[in-house]
């Protein structure tokens, strides 16, 4: 492909070369670059690509895009951009035949809610025939092929890249999350979402490597809103107004709020041993009954952004119903069945604002017990041990604290710092470190009526000791320990 076909859509200076170089690859590793390559110089957090340009044009790089002066041979064109993430979005999209427009694009933003929203409307749309491919925390999906993720949103080539495999594979449209990381590296940018949805958003993601204050991360957030044809965006959220000032999309609503377009009414608790949901009504822009067996406030915002998406791919309120009620995502309040007396789960909850509003929501169903499974990461901040053993002593009648991935510290002495957050409050605990004794103990343990809530590594399936990663699956876990009593 032509240069100058690549770079059609961005503002450049050409340096040395010419914009009718052939290009034979867009490569921003270095380690991938081959004879004939364009090679964007990324400036990373730990590494800057302009440190590489000698070495890839030893490798055949042909083509650099560049944000400052270089000294190259003759032979290799030099463009300068402002920003080579912003260029590298564009030329991507150009690279594999701007794939977006090929599909019905939905990006979903927010603190939380991202991950089951988007898994909410995969299933609806693919309920009601269309055919979905998904990008977010867990995984890439294209058709049959699962990718599992290693960002919430990928880098912008990665992301032009699954939208070519997923117009070839015959998709109709995409649901991706988009972090606020992933709108400040411009990782989505190259393209128009048809609709940008903002779930909600509180102070997260906040330090040196990610955003220097709440108000940086909630613009970067509401940069999406500036991003879509069609924004969708929770009326309830007290940032509402800081959320779409400046947005240049359409704009729709949704909550519980007399204001939203679509609202949820008449919430209510749905409570059976081993099942909990959550029953409302559908009003505004469209009207009908829902009930999820997912339980929780949350739940409703999730479902009922899921409703606000879907109500434009013209999907009938029967398909909708159906295909709430099979929703799952795997980690996320998910519920396994050990027993006809109490509910047990597996949550990602792992930090104390995810912990607090999980075990308040759960708390809400009246259990015999709240019983929470949990243990900390390795090499993080200390404070959040302190903080969730805290919540968790607050909030949970007995905590089993356990080992999370302790990376390379000692699983005890992370323990130890938990239980100082518990020493806080009232709460019992118990401690296992063997996180499959835990589990084992949890459930010999559980008295009728509990709700028993495994927290912390969700969808995850390893266990990260040493610099090494084990296999750990918290359902292979209870599926084994089942199998274990039987044989007893």
């Amino acid at each position: 492909m032509k240069l100058s076909v690549l770079l059609e859509r961005i503002t450049y200076e050409i340096c040395q070369g010419s914009t009718q170089q052939e290009v034979s690859s867009v490569v921003f590793d270095s380690r991938k670059v081959s004879e004939g390559s364009l090679f964007i110089c990324i400036r990373g957090a730990v590494v800057d690509g302009h440190s590489f340009v000698d070495d890839v044009v030893k490798k055949g790089a042909k083509t650099l895009v560049v944000e400052e002066a270089v000294s190259v041979p003759d032979d290799v064109t030099v463009v300068k951009v402002e920003d080579t993430r912003y260029a590298m979005a564009y030329i991507s999209a150009a690279w594999f035949g701007n794939p977006a427009e090929k599909l019905k694009t939905i990006g979903i933003t927010g603190t939380k809610g991202k991950t089951t929203t988007t898994y909410m409307v995969k299933s609806i749309l693919e309920n009601a025939g269309y055919k979905v491919g998904l990008i977010g925390t867990i995984e890439t999906i294209v058709g049959d092929k699962v990718t599992p993720a290693s960002n919430t949103t990928p880098e912008s080539y990665v992301v032009q890249q699954s939208f070519r495999e997923m117009v070839d594979a015959g998709c109709d449209a995409v649901v991706m999350e988009v972090s606020s990381q992933g709108l400040m590296l411009h990782r989505t940018e190259g393209f128009v979402f048809d609709f940008g949805i903002f779930t909600n958003i509180e102070p997260d993601h906040i330090g040196p490597n990610e955003h220097t204050s709440f108000e940086h991360y909630l613009s970067c957030k509401a940069m999406l809103l500036k991003q879509c044809k069609v924004g969708i965006v929770n009326r309830d959220d007290s940032h509402f107004e800081k959320i779409i000032a400046g947005h240049t999309c359409s704009l729709e609503t949704y909550g519980f709020s007399p204001k939203a377009d679509l609202r949820a009414e008449q919430p209510k608790l749905v409570s059976k041993p081993g099942y909990l949901g959550i029953s409302y009504h559908v009003a505004g822009l469209m009207d009908f009954p829902v009930e999820i067996d997912i339980p929780g406030k949350f739940s409703i915002y999730n479902s009922l952004t899921a409703i606000a998406i879907c109500r434009h791919f013209k999907v009938h309120q029967d398909d909708i119903v159906k295909a709430l009620k099979t929703a799952k995502v795997k980690g996320r309040i998910e519920m396994i069945k050990v027993s006809d007396e109490f509910t047990l789960m597996i949550d990602y909850a792992h930090n104390a604002m995810a912990l607090e509003s999980l075990l308040t929501t759960l708390r809400e169903y009246n259990p015999h017990r709240l019983v929470c499974l949990f243990g900390c990461g390795g090499n993080r901040s200390r404070d959040r041990r302190f903080e969730m053993g805290e919540v968790s002593g607050k909030l949970a009648d007995l905590t089993i604290i356990t080992s999370d991935n302790p990376r390379n510290e000692e699983p005890q002495a992370i323990i130890d710092d938990i239980k100082t957050g518990i020493s806080k409050t009232d709460g019992k605990y118990v401690e296992i470190i063997d996180r499959k004794e835990a589990i084992a103990y949890a459930i010999h343990h559980g008295e009728p009526g509990d709700i028993v809530i495994l927290a912390g590594k969700g969808h995850e399936d390893y266990q990260e000791i040493k610099g090494k990663k084990y296999p750990m699956d918290e359902r292979v876990l209870i599926a084994e320990i089942l199998e274990e009593d039987r044989q007893k």
